[in-house]
């Protein structure tokens, strides 16, 4: 995958708040990451979002409380790797997954913004990036690491199934063959 000027001032950055440092199933943080960032471009992402996807968790997320920029500096990560994959990084890391979750493939889906409290609904293309980027983030983990995909491979597919009219075909696909439970090959 050819490296951008933008990826590799993301990679700096990431650097220079510690995500090289940060453990992370499947090794570091950055690593982690770049894994992500692959995934959304052998899927064909468009480059906001692979952009996003390297840089998913710089303000946190639900699921991983550890943040590299606090959100009162998102200014500084948008410089970086422009706005809208800044936009989409803080979705991502703003998301209240209990109340978001279960009625994200929905037109009028309410997302609860975990920073602020509000509630919003998010236009299709922010629903789409969010479930693409979240499959590319979870598919990983559980590649990574077999006692996590034993543990939440089935929950996974569930939520996923319930996302599919969000997801590109690959990232579906994968979804499929990523998520059972069998050896994978």
């Amino acid at each position: 995958m050819p490296t951008s000027a933008s990826t590799a001032h993301a990679l700096d950055l990431l650097r220079d708040c510690g995500a090289e440092n940060l453990d992370h199933p499947g090794g570091t943080l950055l690593a982690h990451l770049q894994r992500v960032q692959r995934q959304l471009h052998r899927w064909r992402a468009r480059p906001a979002l692979r952009l996003a996807g390297l840089c998913h968790a710089f303000y946190g997320t639900d699921g991983f409380a550890t943040a590299l920029l606090p959100i009162d500096r998102r200014r500084e990560l948008e410089a970086v790797i422009g706005p809208e994959a800044e936009s989409i990084v803080y979705l991502y890391a703003s998301c209240d997954r209990k109340r978001s979750y279960p009625t994200l493939a929905d037109a009028d889906a309410a997302f609860r913004d975990r920073f602020t409290g509000r509630t919003f609904t998010p236009s299709i293309q922010q629903r789409q990036d969010f479930a693409e980027l979240s499959v590319a983030n979870e598919l990983d983990i559980v590649r990574i690491d077999p006692a996590l995909r034993v543990k939440w491979a089935p929950d996974l597919l569930v939520l996923f199934t319930r996302f599919r009219p969000l997801l590109s075909e690959q990232a579906w696909q994968e979804c499929l063959t990523g998520l059972t439970l069998a050896e994978p090959a």
